[in-house]
This record gives C-alpha cells, sequence and structure tokens, in this order.
C-alpha cells in the first residue's frame, strides 16, 4: 500500500479513545476524518440533548479539539472549547464548547455546518462528522444487575447508564432501531484509504458504529485498510473480559465484519493465546505493540499510537 501524508482516514469512536487516536493519526496523515457516536446522554451533553432535542455535542467537540491546528490561535481556542463553566448557576458544568456547538445549531439547519465552522475556529486539520443524523439511545442487556437473580436477563438504557454499570453486558441496541447514517460520513468511508475503528468504550463507543445499517455496509464494503484497535486493559463497562472477548463481541454484534489489523497492546495481550485465532476468525492479522504511556494509567500514548499506524499502514 503507498501511503503518504496525504492518504485518507476515517477515524470512528467517541470520548477519549478516539481523541487520542486522532492525536496520534494526525502525525502521520493531513486527511482525516472523524466519525462520531452520538448516543451520549450524560452531563452537559445530555441536559442539552434534553433540553434543545439536538445530537449530543460532547465527543464531537473532543474530537474537534483533537485536530486543532498547530498553531497559538488554534491550541488557545481549543482550550476554550474543552473548558467548563464551574459554580453552582445553570451553567455549571456545561462545556464552553457544548454551548457553541448547540448555538450554531440553532442557527443553521445542518449540523455538520455547525461543526465545520467551529473547525474554522480551531483551524482543524480534519474534519469531524456525526454517525447519524438523528440522537440515539443505547439499551443493553445485562446479567447480575440483581444481586438475588444474578442469573436473570435486565434492560438499561442510556450511554452513561450503560458505561458505568457493574453489571456484566451482554449485548447492546440501538434506538431507533436501524437508524440512519449521516450521508457525509458514508461518503467519508467511501473514499477513506484507511478505516480505524477504536479504542474506546467497547459498548456504546466502538460497537455502535456497526449498528448503524448503513454505516455497518460502508465499513464492509470499502476497500480501505480496516484497523480495529484495543483498549489498553479491560475496564469499566468490559471489566474482566480478556481480550478475545472483546473481538467476539464485535462478531456477536456485526457478524460479517472483516478487519486488515486487530493492533493490541503487549500488555493486554498477556497470555491470552486464543487472542490470534479471534483476530484471525475476522480476516485481520494481530499485531501486537508497545503502545501504553508508561506512567502507568491505562491510556494509549499518542507517539507509540501513531508509530504503530504508521507501521500497518505503510506494510
Amino acid at each position: 500500500m503507498s501511503w503518504s501524508r496525504g492518504s485518507a482516514v476515517v477515524a470512528f469512536g467517541g470520548g477519549h479513545g478516539l481523541h487520542t487516536s486522532l492525536t496520534a493519526l494526525r502525525r502521520i496523515t493531513d486527511r482525516l476524518t472523524a466519525v462520531v457516536t452520538v448516543a451520549d446522554d450524560g452531563g452537559s451533553s445530555g441536559r442539552l440533548r434534553r433540553e434543545f432535542g439536538c445530537l449530543p455535542p460532547g465527543d464531537l467537540r473532543m474530537a474537534l479539539a483533537a485536530l486543532c491546528g498547530d498553531d497559538q490561535v488554534g491550541r488557545r481556542w481549543a482550550s476554550v472549547l474543552q473548558s467548563r463553566f464551574s459554580g453552582a448557576g445553570p451553567l455549571s458544568g456545561h462545556a464552553i464548547g457544548n454551548l457553541l456547538i448547540a448555538g450554531l445549531w440553532q442557527q443553521l439547519e445542518d449540523p455538520v455546518a455547525g461543526l465545520d465552522m467551529v473547525g474554522e475556529l480551531l483551524r482543524t486539520r480534519g474534519r469531524v462528522l456525526p454517525m447519524s443524523s438523528v440522537p440515539l439511545q443505547i439499551e443493553a442487556d445485562v446479567l447480575g444487575l440483581d444481586p438475588l437473580a444474578p442469573d436473570e436477563l435486565c434492560t438499561l438504557a442510556g450511554q452513561a447508564t450503560v458505561a458505568k454499570t457493574r453489571a456484566t453486558v451482554q449485548s447492546v441496541r440501538l434506538v431507533p432501531e436501524d437508524p440512519p447514517a449521516h450521508p457525509e460520513a458514508i461518503a467519508a468511508v467511501r473514499q477513506a484509504d484507511a478505516i480505524v475503528l477504536g479504542p474506546g468504550s467497547w459498548f456504546t463507543s466502538v460497537i455502535p458504529h456497526l449498528l448503524v445499517p448503513e454505516l455497518r455496509e460502508a465499513i464492509l464494503s470499502t476497500p480501505a485498510r480496516r484497523i480495529l484497535v484495543m483498549n489498553i486493559a479491560a475496564a469499566d463497562e468490559t471489566d474482566g473480559f480478556t481480550a478475545s472477548r472483546h473481538i467476539e463481541l464485535l462478531a456477536e454484534h456485526a457478524p460479517t465484519l472483516r478487519l486488515d489489523f486487530v493492533l493490541a497492546d503487549v500488555g493486554f495481550v498477556g497470555s491470552d493465546r486464543h487472542l490470534t485465532q479471534f483476530a484471525a476468525s475476522l480476516g485481520a492479522e494481530l499485531a501486537v505493540a508497545d503502545i501504553r504511556c508508561h506512567d502507568g494509567s491505562l491510556r494509549h500514548d499518542p507517539k507509540r499510537l501513531a508509530d504503530a499506524y504508521q507501521e500497518l499502514l505503510v506494510s
């Protein structure tokens, strides 16, 4: 594969995982598109979503901040967008960027036009698009919610609730079912040289992209190189799951999914002797690298992650 800074990459995800992936990818390409989940219903995003019926802006804001220009103006605007109101008033907890984006959406008919305007302020290197044209809700089937009935299957609703549950998530779905993908997200996938899925919260930031039929079909049919990035470790909604179980969950939610590479940190692979086989079941080669921050946190190091991306994309 011929690779250059002009090659196009589409990165899927949400929240901190997507922010990290974009921070790494911008080191190796100037043509980046972030396709972001729109099911967040907690915090500032949830409040704006409930009040105005808009897409939740928080994950979109974080992706824009990750793509900010390298100059002083771009970095300053990114810092402003990420900052939050303090105090006890009605604006307390709101990110300034969330309010700006929601305000622009009230003035413009197309949410993407508002995101592009914010991108101009930040002098972003790339674009940010919502994965769907409508705000979505996540529902999950879980075990162990009731300690008196640990084998009873229960339903949880809402991204914020699912992300924080201590019960064992079995599967997730989107409401409404089979939502429309945003047309520009589909177009970006079809024009991509590579697509990257993950890292991020498995049930609420990674799998949801595969539950939007048009988006799933575009991912399946694209000739682009397809890379799945595993998390540094199992945490929160997948606490206790092996790396292999993460792959199995993707296959259960999107049985026809095919990938080229599964990228995992050496520490997460550990003694999981089945991971190579599970990756191969999706048509993928397992790539193991040291991509974790060495400060003890469960975060990817953007520089190491960029090096790993570069190696996979030029091979």
